[in-house]
Formats: C-alpha cells, sequence, structure tokens
C-alpha cells in the first residue's frame, strides 16, 4: 500500500503535460500596406504663391481609408504623403494609436489655407491633436518637413487626383 500514493503521485507528473492544453501564442498576421499614388500636391507660401514642396499624394476620403489612414505602416519616403478629405468643414482632431512613425499632421481648411499644423505627432500615442480651426482637409507628412518647409498658418495647398 505503500507504493500506491507514490504511483499515483508519478502518473499525475506523466499525464499532467498531456492532460492540460499549452497556452498557445497567437501569432498576428499582418499585409504590408503599399502607398498608391492618387494625386499630387503642391505647397504654396502664402505671400508669394512660390511652390514650397511637390508631394505625391495617396487620397482618404471614405469613412474606411479616413479611420486607417497610415496606420499599421513602416514608414514613409518624404516625398509621398497622406491627403484626407472629408464632406464637411470642420474642427478635426487626429490621433496616432496605432501609426508606426512620426508625423506632422496639417489641417487646411475649405480655402486650401493651413490653419494649424500639429508638430512630430508621436508613435502609438492616443491622444487626441485637434486642429485651431475647421478643416477640410488634413495632410500627413513625415515629422520635420513641416519646419524644414517652413510651412506656416495661411499657407496654401493645391492638388490633383490621378484620373482612375
Amino acid at each position: 500500500m505503500n507504493k500506491l500514493p507514490k504511483l499515483i503521485a508519478l502518473s499525475a507528473l506523466v499525464l499532467l503535460p498531456f492532460g492540460c492544453k499549452e497556452k498557445e501564442e497567437s501569432k498576428v498576421l499582418t499585409t504590408t500596406v503599399e502607398f498608391k499614388k492618387e494625386g499630387e500636391l503642391q505647397l504654396l507660401k502664402s505671400e508669394t504663391d512660390s511652390v514650397i514642396a511637390r508631394l505625391d499624394i495617396e487620397i482618404a476620403d471614405n469613412e474606411y481609408e479616413t479611420q486607417t489612414g497610415l496606420m499599421y505602416r513602416q514608414s514613409m519616403p518624404d516625398e509621398q504623403a497622406m491627403l484626407f478629405i472629408f464632406e464637411s468643414e470642420q474642427p478635426r482632431s487626429f490621433y496616432m494609436k496605432n501609426t508606426e512613425f512620426p508625423l506632422d499632421i496639417i489641417f487646411v481648411n475649405s480655402n486650401n489655407r493651413v490653419v494649424s499644423i500639429q508638430k512630430n505627432a508621436k508613435p502609438r500615442d492616443p491622444s487626441s491633436l485637434p486642429s485651431e480651426g475647421a478643416a477640410l482637409y488634413v495632410l500627413e507628412v513625415n515629422a520635420g518637413l513641416s519646419d524644414k518647409w517652413q510651412l506656416e498658418p495661411g499657407d496654401k495647398i493645391q492638388f490633383t487626383r490621378q484620373d482612375e
């Protein structure tokens, strides 16, 4: 009888790994999101209309695209940008929750004038980044470019869409 408790304990140790399913690690599969050129945009100085920068743009103009934006991308070349086009002009607020690289977020009104700029928005930060006025468009570019271009409120954008 002395051997029975030892045999039960030994059997439990041997069977334990087979009796319980180990927690499986969940794997997140992601697809690389490629830039799709849908137009071209120019930034212009307000006083002189001189061109500050020329950019290839991807356009976000439906609910899914405006909600997703540049999320889940690893980077973006300096000559590319994302232009958000909304149906109405109103104060806007963006966040960086699922965005992997820092951005300058440029808010533009219906007259194509820069209203305000949120500079160097931090990656993965869920904080609200509001405009300082009503905006119909929002342009996202790599962080630091608005300073490099000396972009300021009052400067202008003009853009064209590519034929689809």
